[in-house]
């Protein structure tokens, strides 16, 4: 099980270097779930009925992951009052302090949650990270990216869910 999750580390990071834009997808029930975020309180997907979701699978050694965070944190500060959730779903495997000091030492103002392989399945498994999701008002996937986006870009995607 090691080696696997070390080879498909090594994939990921290959990867890293392709951004892999994939179209909107048609519309699907998003998945239902419950993860503990840093501090090991349960978060569900429950709690954001109504709102546009961004789901982002990433991790803090992820050098994509990385570059975007300053544009969801950007976005979440422009448009949380509009109804935008931003969730951060960490794939790291060596715990929740890591992820917590980088949220610290980046001030990231969106909820981070400590994904696990059922979640990563529930949402078709991740070739590669980042691997982002948008989730419409009614609880339906609406967009699938995998690889970085130019918070710019992104944006324009997502205008046309919170609207």
């Amino acid at each position: 099980m090691k080696l696997l999750r070390a080879l498909l580390g090594l994939t990921l990071i290959l990867t890293f270097a392709v951004q892999l834009r994939a179209e909107p997808v048609a519309a699907t029930p998003a998945p239902a779930w419950k993860l503990k975020d840093v501090e090991g309180r349960a978060v569900s997907s429950a709690q954001f009925k109504g709102k546009v979701v961004v789901i982002d699978f990433w991790a803090t050694w992820c050098p994509p992951c990385r570059a975007e965070i300053p544009g969801y944190i950007e976005l979440q500060k422009k448009y949380g009052k509009d109804g935008l959730v931003i969730i951060g779903m960490s794939v790291d495997r060596q715990g929740p302090e890591v992820v917590k000091k980088f949220m610290t030492e980046h001030h990231v103002n969106y909820r981070i949650v400590m994904a696990d392989d059922d979640v990563e399945a529930a949402f078709g498994g991740m070739d590669a990270i980042p691997t982002t999701f948008i989730i419409d008002r009614d609880g339906n996937i609406r967009d699938r990216k995998v690889g970085a986006e130019a918070t710019a870009d992104y944006e324009q995607t997502l205008l046309k869910f919170l609207k």
